[in-house]
C-alpha cells in the first residue's frame, strides 16, 4: 500500500474519530467541508478551473456545499475509496495526492488540543523531506531573508536565496511540510536573528 493509499484510510479514521462538525486547521472548515473538498477534488472535474482561478471559484464553492449536505457515512465512504477510475487522478494517485492526504490528515488531528507529532518510517519522513524541498521553494518566495530547511540528520536544503542574512528552519520533513503548506500547529526548532526567524514563521505561506 502507497504512502498516500496509508494516510487516506488514516485520514477517515480520524474524521470518523472527530465527527463531521470537529474543526480542522483548515479555516473555517470542518471535517464535513474538508470530506466534500477531497470529494469535489478528485471527482468533479469540472471544478478544477476554480480551484486554480480566483474568479471561477464560485461554482466550485457551490458545488462543495452541496456536497458536504450529503450523509456523513457516505462521504466518509467516498474520501475512503478515492479517485474513481474514470478520474485522471485515479492513475497518479500515489504521487500527487502523498502531500495532499497527510497534510489533511493533520490538519484533522491537531485541529485539537494534545495533539502529538506521529512518528513515521524513515522512508517516509524521506518522501516528505523530497516534498518540502519542492514546496518551500513557494511557501518562503517573498521571505527578505535566506532560507534553509535542516533535518535532525544535518541535511539541508537552501529554499529561498536572499542575501547574507539566514534563517534555518530545523525539524523532521513532517513538521516541515506542514509548515511550508501554511500550518503553524508544528514542532519547528529556528536559528538565526530572532526579528528575521519571526518573520520567516509568520509570512504568508499560502499559494
Amino acid at each position: 500500500m502507497t504512502f498516500a493509499r496509508d494516510e487516506r484510510l488514516a485520514l477517515v479514521d480520524s474524521m470518523a474519530e472527530f465527527g463531521p462538525d470537529a474543526p480542522t486547521l483548515c479555516g473555517t472548515w470542518t471535517n464535513r467541508d474538508l470530506a466534500a473538498h477531497l470529494i469535489v477534488r478528485e471527482r468533479r472535474l469540472d471544478t478544477t478551473p476554480g480551484i486554480l482561478v480566483s474568479r471561477l471559484a464560485g461554482y466550485t464553492e457551490r458545488v462543495q456545499n452541496e456536497t458536504a449536505m450529503r450523509p456523513w457515512s457516505r462521504l466518509l465512504d467516498e474520501v475512503r475509496t478515492g479517485p474513481p477510475r474514470w478520474s485522471p487522478m485515479y492513475w497518479v494517485d500515489a504521487q500527487v495526492n502523498m502531500g495532499e492526504m497527510f497534510v489533511h490528515h493533520e490538519d484533522v488531528r491537531r485541529a485539537h488540543e494534545g495533539w502529538e507529532p506521529r512518528v513515521l518510517p524513515a522512508p517516509r519522513q524521506d518522501a516528505l523531506w523530497g516534498l518540502a524541498r519542492k514546496v518551500a521553494r513557494l511557501g518562503y518566495r517573498s521571505a527578505s531573508v535566506t532560507v534553509v530547511l535542516a533535518r535532525p540528520s544535518g541535511e539541508q536544503a537552501t529554499v529561498r536565496n536572499a542575501g547574507t542574512r539566514r534563517v534555518i528552519l530545523r525539524g523532521e520533513p513532517a513538521e516541515l511540510v506542514l509548515h511550508a503548506f501554511g500550518r503553524d500547529a508544528v514542532r519547528i526548532e529556528t536559528e538565526g536573528d530572532a526579528e528575521d526567524a519571526a518573520a520567516v514563521m509568520s509570512l504568508d505561506r499560502s499559494f
